[in-house]
């Protein structure tokens, strides 16, 4: 009853919705994986919400709720990766979502782990999801959250790094940075982009 009620509700409303977006891979060899930091980070956004994915729309899992007054749609796109402008182009065309009202969670290399970035907009920095998103809204001008995960510490490639799973050894400073993302893109709901940034930009949790 519960989810019935969230999207009865939201469908009621006339007021634009937020698009809060994860990035990562479908499948469950990807569960776990560096490169699907933005769907863990939307999952914990959803059970902190108290709501689940349950809904398959436009290529995405979405599940739409409410946050201090505001409308909000989650999205995880089924696309992979590389096909991510797919699901958030048309979340953003079906929705009417401004792009300022747009935030894309996703993993990035060029920070160490635990380490976050929000950013109002800018290029893909080589970040295929990205760069398909950019290329389906016809605009790099919507709010990003990055989420460090580090280079490899080996030789080993930037795509075999971000598509293995985290190390066991990890598992506690990423709970405590899922929680932080969470914590960035609430504020981000309530109090705005620039509130957001300044609380988090920089902030390590991975120690």
């Amino acid at each position: 009853m519960m989810m019935l009620k969230n999207f009865l509700k939201f469908g009621n409303e006339n007021a634009t919705p937020f698009l809060i977006a994860g990035l990562g891979n479908p499948g469950a060899e990807y569960r776990n994986t560096r490169h699907n930091v933005g769907f863990m980070t939307l999952d914990r956004l959803a059970e902190r919400l108290g709501v689940k994915f349950s809904r398959y729309e436009h290529k995405a899992l979405v599940v739409k709720t409410e946050y201090a007054g505001q409308r909000i749609l989650l999205a995880k796109p089924q696309t992979y990766m590389n096909l991510s402008g797919q699901a958030i182009g048309a979340l953003v065309r079906y929705y009417k979502v401004p792009l300022d009202g747009l935030m894309v969670a996703y993993d990035e290399i060029d920070l160490p782990f635990g380490v976050l970035r929000l950013r109002p907009g800018g290029g893909s920095a080589g970040h295929k999801g990205v760069k398909s998103i950019i290329d389906k809204v016809g605009s790099q001008e919507f709010p990003r959250l990055r989420i460090g995960v580090g280079r490899p510490q080996s030789r080993g490639s930037a795509a075999d790094h971000v598509l293995n799973s985290f190390f066991a050894s990890d598992k506690k400073a990423l709970d405590a940075t899922l929680d932080t993302c969470v914590e960035a893109i609430l504020t981000f709901l309530q109090d705005g982009l620039e509130t957001s940034m300044n609380r988090f930009n920089g902030e390590v949790e991975a120690q």
